[in-house]
């Protein structure tokens, strides 16, 4: 199967990680169809757009209803007739302490990072399965293997995600589909900048803010988007057929 014949799916795809999967993926000649909450965002798209013509399109999908995942990937299947390719990319942060943690942010939380990507394999599988070839990736974090004061909901929702992809991988080994997460540190998407504008608003200076951050791992360096999206574009491709059940760490070097 050549790059140009395979439809991908990528959630969460306007901004950050997913937008960086996005991108890499039809610049390889996939046909790329984005899922996202906020639907098309002509503001946030026209550039890829611009690049990779009706290549990568975008639609509204909001992956913690189980309807709107049957109907997104119905209307994908519909366009193009297949789907190879699932990136799960959709995801939120908030911190909350245990003691006190509201309803909400657990539920948001999980029916968003671990449950919606549940009910977008769910969706997928049939047809990969039947197709004999599919390539899913979870996008989860190192905080699935370290835990965090004020982050139950995030770290539990990203461990279960390993678990999640062992199943996927297992039962859709014997049919040439794989199912891989990768585990970034921080990345330096839109939404470690909101943290970062949050503490230059409360009074510290920028360059010492930034400073911290990239001083939170051992390379020095934050992590950029595109290096995730690299690691993503082999684990999708014809040469990763062997590589399966695991998850790998994009840390820089640091534990969380």
């Amino acid at each position: 199967m050549q790059q140009s014949t395979r439809v991908a799916i990528v959630t969460g795809g306007l901004s950050g990680i997913g937008r960086a999967v996005a991108a890499r993926l039809a610049r390889d000649g996939a046909t790329v169809v984005v899922g996202a909450r906020r639907g098309a965002q002509p503001d946030l798209t026209c550039d890829l757009t611009d690049e990779f013509g009706d290549r990568i399109t975008f639609d509204q999908l909001d992956v913690r209803l189980s309807e709107s995942c049957r109907d997104f990937v119905g209307q994908v299947l519909a366009r193009h007739g297949r789907v190879d390719i699932l990136v799960n990319a959709a995801g939120l942060y908030e911190e909350a302490a245990v003691i006190g943690h509201s309803d909400q942010v657990w539920d948001d939380t999980i029916d968003t990072n671990l449950t919606g990507t549940f009910k977008m394999i769910r969706e997928v599988m049939p047809g990969m399965v039947a197709q004999k070839w599919g390539r899913i990736v979870n996008i989860a974090s190192v905080a699935a293997h370290q835990g965090m004061a004020q982050n139950a909901a995030y770290c539990a929702s990203k461990a279960g995600l390993l678990g999640l992809g062992r199943c996927v991988a297992l039962e859709g080994a014997a049919a040439g589909v794989t199912c891989n997460s990768v585990s970034p540190t921080w990345v330096e998407t839109e939404m470690l900048k909101k943290f970062i504008d949050a503490e230059v608003a409360a009074g510290e200076p920028m360059a010492e803010v930034r400073a911290r951050y990239e001083a939170s791992n051992p390379q020095g360096k934050l992590v950029q988007p595109d290096e995730v999206a690299e690691l993503v574009a082999y684990l999708t491709s014809e040469a990763a057929r062997g590589v399966t059940m695991a998850d790998y760490q994009i840390n820089a070097g640091s534990l969380w």
